[in-house]
């Protein structure tokens, strides 16, 4: 689960990296930047990757005490800091996003397999999700963390590749800067300004620390130095690449606009596969194949990292503590390696269904970020959290974040902040934390964690 608890700063920054440079960080960073699908964020675009490395600089402060408390999950955490209770309700809210996160990479990776094979897209789907659960289940931590680090050197080089191609297709930079629109190359307001980028990291920060696919990394560092080392060097992978699909997607765009590609044959399979549609009509196969292997990779190294954390989590905190409180480790660990095969499993069920059910499971992925942020943070430095505090935490940030993002309640705002549903949550999250700490104190007030 933590790799033995020996990763070094290197290797913890390659797969810190590669997990959060997802579908997402790749793929839909070039569509937004293109300005072909709704969004029009220009040079901008690259805040999406860029707030990930702030996050990573500001994780490094915590770096430490995450490494310090010898856990192996958040839900163990909260169980030996904050009690039975709020153990079990963090297990439970922060499995469900994992099967979620992992089905949309699983779709991601297959359209670029279909793209590239020329296969239907259900075999492409049973394809990745066969061979990402079979390493992932035979190494645990170790297996992930060696192949993300593959992979994020396939990913930055495999998209970096793609530009001076994709450049002389479209007769060169200057031609480039002529055939799309100067705000293009607005590094802000594309995205909405100040507002929207401290909003982004905010929602990493909070999503970082708690998320198990994330901070399992910390655990797994061989110790405090090796921790900060490693989140910087993400932050500084992450400020690298950021640039890199950015720039693909206005690319992109002037070849479009130069009508060099028909616009419906770029889109043919949707905005977000705009760049592998236009690397296979323009570009080399040798460079096509190192681009496909770079999304590719970009993609499998996040899926691999949320299935462990949702096999982690059940192992070790529901199976361990309420199935079978006397299991040995070694059944804990072939009962996360079994829990792995039934969420690549489900994933690739929720993958092929209706994406319904996908927007129902990204309901606990809101709940897990705002609730969980400050009872975790504040509980290793504040000897005054309380288990009640945690608790109206947990559930008052959720359902708050939830009230927003579905705008269930017409007219609903917060101080213009109601279109970021993370930052209500954690505000109102923070207020009953505080006030439930003091009001109803634990008999014994420590940061130490028990059993």
């Amino acid at each position: 689960m933590v790799a033995g608890r020996r990763m070094g700063p290197i290797l913890m920054a390659g797969t810190l990296a590669a997990t959060e440079i997802g579908g997402g960080s790749s793929l839909g960073v070039v569509e937004k930047a293109s300005n072909l699908g709704a969004a029009k964020w220009g040079l901008s675009a690259s805040w999406y990757i860029l707030a990930m490395g702030v996050a990573f600089i500001i994780l490094m402060f915590f770096a430490p005490k995450f490494r310090a408390s010898e856990v192996k999950t958040v839900p163990e955490y909260f169980r030996k800091r904050y009690g039975k209770a709020a153990g079990l309700f963090t297990a439970i809210t922060m499995i469900l996003p994992l099967i979620g996160l992992t089905a949309g990479q699983f779709m991601a990776s297959a359209t670029i397999l279909s793209v590239m094979l020329g296969i239907g897209w259900q075999l492409s789907l049973i394809i990745v999700a066969l061979i990402v659960t079979t390493y992932a289940v035979m190494g645990g931590m170790w297996s992930v963390a060696i192949t993300d680090f593959v992979q994020v050197a396939l990913i930055i080089l495999g998209m970096f590749i793609a530009i001076p191609f994709s450049l002389k297709y479209g007769g060169g930079w200057d031609n480039i800067i002529n055939n799309v629109p100067p705000e293009a190359f607005n590094l802000f307001s594309g995205i909405g300004g100040w507002k929207a980028i401290v909003a982004l990291i905010i929602m990493y920060v909070s999503t970082f620390t708690v998320g198990q696919e994330a901070v399992s990394r910390y655990y797994s560092a061989r110790d405090g130095k090796a921790a900060v080392r490693g989140s910087l060097l993400a932050a500084i992978i992450n400020g690298v690449y950021a640039f890199i699909p950015a720039v693909l997607g206005i690319i992109t765009l002037a070849i479009v606009n130069m009508n060099l590609v028909p616009s419906d044959t770029i889109l043919s399979r949707g905005a977000r596969y705009a760049l592998p549609v236009l690397a296979t009509l323009t570009m080399p196969s040798v460079i096509v194949g190192l681009l496909f292997s770079g999304i590719i990779s970009a993609t499998m190294s996040s899926a691999d990292s949320d299935m462990l954390g949702a096999g982690s989590i059940f192992g070790n905190d529901i199976y361990k503590q309420y199935i079978k409180p006397q299991a040995s480790d070694e059944e804990v660990i072939k009962v996360t390696r079994i829990t792995m095969i039934f969420v690549g499993a489900f994933s690739l069920i929720v993958a092929i269904m209706a994406t319904s059910i996908i927007d129902l499971l990204m309901f606990s992925f809101t709940l897990r970020a705002a609730g969980a942020f400050f009872p975790y943070v504040f509980g290793h430095y504040w000897k005054r959290a309380s288990h009640a505090g945690a608790i109206a935490s947990l559930i008052i940030g959720g359902i708050v974040s939830v009230l927003f993002e579905r705008k269930w309640i017409p007219g609903l705002t917060f101080f213009g902040w109601e279109e970021q549903p993370v930052i209500p949550g954690l505000v109102c999250a923070l207020i009953v934390f505080l006030i439930f700490s003091f009001v109803m104190p634990n008999k014994k007030e420590s940061v130490a964690l028990t059993d």
